[in-house]
């Protein structure tokens, strides 16, 4: 992959530099941490509208509940694992409950908070979060998408989760429609498998169904950016075409996009899906790629898994 790379946490501090401009009931609230997830940014322009509440992730979006009642719009952020696990409680009766227009930025998501190991990675926060009634789920595939959640985030009445890597990645839509919450979008049009994929691995599948097209199997290449409210209408005609469904994902399969895609298509019957993702297991530390490709969660395994799907659709 050849792309200009830019990580989403750069892309994030300069959103909200950028926003402020334009959004003057935007304030920022992080968890001491705001170095790595580039919100420092926001407090060196706008010191007034930042607040720093420390080690303190529940009170945080506690506090974050009560301004947005207050007239203002907030983004709470810290890394994914703990805005997911240390602030469910917080998120789930005061926020999602009360269809707060709060917005949770998920820093250091998936295995991006690599050497840190199992503690600091986030594999969980999507199935978290989507069992939130009202909480949309926003998993950006680039710097782009990101920067584009943002402001479709605090333009909604309801809590938006957005998921965000530490490192950079592969700028893939920069001159491509923008993204919408909601909507999923289209990159290649096949009639063999459909390949459903969020976030980081959103290169990958595309270099992936480019080897399958020069194979001659055509790839139903669907960026699904939102995880809650997914796109039904556009994942069911997909799946009708083609009959055979691929999710891939830098998350458990468990409750993930690959669980969302099941409960959306399950009762239509219409296609047989498989999931590339992590299989019920913990992370571990290490150099992130290495990780990535340990765990299955590369242009490979996604190749290797769509041939396997092929060949077994035509054995007698």
């Amino acid at each position: 992959m050849t792309a200009a790379q830019v990580a989403m946490r750069d892309a994030f501090g300069a959103a909200l530099v950028e926003l402020a401009e334009t959004h003057p009931d935007l304030v920022v609230l992080d968890a001491d941490v705001a170095t790595s997830t580039r919100s420092a940014a926001f407090g060196k322009a706008h010191p007034d509208r930042f607040f720093n509440v420390g080690v303190a992730e529940a009170n945080m979006a506690d506090i974050a509940a009560g301004m947005s009642t207050c007239g203002l719009r907030p983004v709470v952020s810290t890394f994914g694992v703990f805005i997911s696990l240390k602030c469910a409680d917080q998120v789930r009766n005061i926020i999602a409950y009360n269809n707060l227009p709060v917005v949770l930025a998920g820093g250091y998501a998936g295995f991006s908070d690599s050497y840190d190991g199992a503690s600091h990675q986030a594999i969980l926060d999507i199935a978290i979060m989507r069992a939130m009634p009202n909480m949309a789920v926003v998993v950006p595939g680039d710097a782009i998408e990101l920067k584009q959640a943002l402001a479709q985030a605090l333009a909604r009445n309801g809590p938006t989760y957005i998921r965000i890597c530490r490192h950079p990645t592969p700028v893939l839509f920069e001159n491509a429609p923008p993204l919408e919450i909601g909507k999923i979008r289209k990159l290649r049009d096949g009639g063999d498998l459909t390949i459903a994929v969020c976030g980081v691995p959103t290169y990958m599948a595309i270099e992936a169904a480019s080897r399958l097209a020069a194979s001659g199997i055509g790839a139903d290449l669907l960026e699904v950016s939102t995880i809650k409210p997914i796109d039904a209408d556009a994942l069911v005609a997909s799946a009708r075409k083609t009959r055979r469904v691929l999710t891939v994902e830098e998350h458990t399969i468990c409750g993930g996009l690959g669980s969302a895609v099941a409960e959306t298509l399950g009762p239509s019957g219409v296609a047989r899906i498989e999931m590339v993702g992590i299989h019920d297991r913990f992370g571990e530390s290490g150099e992130y790629m290495a990780l990535l490709d340990k765990y299955g969660i590369s242009a490979k395994s996604i190749e290797e898994r769509s041939h396997a799907m092929i060949q077994a659709a035509v054995e007698p």
